[in-house]
């Protein structure tokens, strides 16, 4: 059998196995492992190949990584690790690095559980106080940020973590530790510090957080959506840390209506939602950075209607009210403000 077909079939296979939990799967793994084809693989790739087959995916490849504040330490096992550290062990155990991690170290013991993160634990056991005989991921523990992050990506590296160095977080010395903690699941998803990723990016970012307090906001506190719907928190090419290229081309992504193309279009629009919209919450309806017509009356002053300077006064409510600012005021008639492909588009009618 050709080395491409029994690929094809250890990769089928392997897809197979990924569905299979408890003892009966691990057996039931190992003996379809044993079936498998002959090849003109030698003995010991086949071995290789049947190991990571059986090892869970993502985790077979996990090794321990160098510790640059003990250098000369060595690898001691996971059953070292929780004559100390029994606690710990309790937290990690229903975890998913602790059920890959356990996994590939039972198809392969040469891949780590504990020192996959912690790096190898022999110095640390002859001297357990002493700071920087094994990667802590505190910021008391004495490891350098760039040590603790530099582990996570052995394993997490590209995708959406492409643009980490230099961006705002990692210029300001956060650490992976700060918003994740992979040793208990006080999350649904992403091991984040706290319960949800708007509530961890909050411990930072609470000038933000009172925004979605506001009248007209984000269904973020409702829990419709989070942070990381707009935001790459690792970084990205923006300075806001946006997922996209552009707050429009964000925007976008709920509200393709405003999308386009319009064949009239309305040039603040099209420049920047944010010259109109504040993205986080307003008092104002509709997220908007002042009410109408007083935000309209920022760029439109003299042209076609009269004049006059409209203020609070005009207000159905003021000494002189003004039936222009009345309802929906200035959208009242010019309700297509984001674009028009009507007729009568290029004052954006209705």
């Amino acid at each position: 059998m050709s080395l491409l077909r029994t690929t094809a079939i250890l990769l089928f296979t392997g897809a197979l196995f990924s569905h299979g939990t408890g003892l009966h799967a691990q057996q039931t793994r190992e003996q379809l492992a044993a079936r498998l084809p002959s090849s003109n693989l030698s003995g010991g790739e086949v071995q290789a190949t049947r190991s990571q087959l059986l090892a869970a995916p993502g985790f077979a490849r996990a090794r321990v990584p160098h510790n640059p504040g003990a250098p000369d330490a060595t690898a001691v096992g996971e059953a070292t690790c929780i004559s100390c550290h029994q606690l710990e062990a309790d937290h990690f155990t229903h975890t998913l690095h602790s059920l890959g991690l356990h996994a590939a170290n039972q198809a392969d013991a040469s891949v780590p559980v504990c020192e996959a993160c912690h790096g190898p634990g022999s110095r640390h056991a002859q001297a357990p106080f002493e700071k920087g005989t094994i990667i802590a991921f505190t910021k008391a523990g004495g490891t350098p940020i760039e040590v603790q992050t530099a582990t996570c990506l052995n394993c997490h590296k590209g995708g959406p973590r492409d643009h980490w160095s230099g961006s705002v977080h990692q210029r300001n010395g956060l650490s992976c530790s700060d918003c994740h903690n992979p040793m208990a699941n006080f999350s649904g998803e992403g091991f984040m510090a706290r319960n949800s990723i708007s509530d961890t990016c909050a411990q930072c970012h609470k000038d933000v957080r009172v925004q979605f307090n506001r009248r007209s906001h984000m269904p973020l506190p409702e829990g419709q959506m989070s942070c990381a719907d707009c935001h790459n928190p690792h970084g990205s090419i923006t300075s806001p840390l946006l997922k996209t290229n552009t707050v429009n081309e964000t925007c976008y992504q709920c509200h393709a209506e405003k999308r386009g193309p319009f064949l009239f279009e309305h040039a603040p629009v099209r420049e920047n939602c944010l010259n109109c919209h504040s993205p986080h919450g307003s008092n104002q309806n509709t997220l908007l950075v002042a009410p109408v017509p007083f935000l309209c009356q920022q760029c439109h002053t003299g042209q076609r209607h009269p004049n006059d300077l409209l203020t609070s006064q005009s207000l159905a409510t003021g000494s002189n009210p003004d039936e222009r600012i009345m309802g929906r005021a200035c959208l009242t008639c010019h309700a297509n403000i984001h674009g028009s492909n009507a007729p009568s588009g290029p004052r954006f009618h209705e």
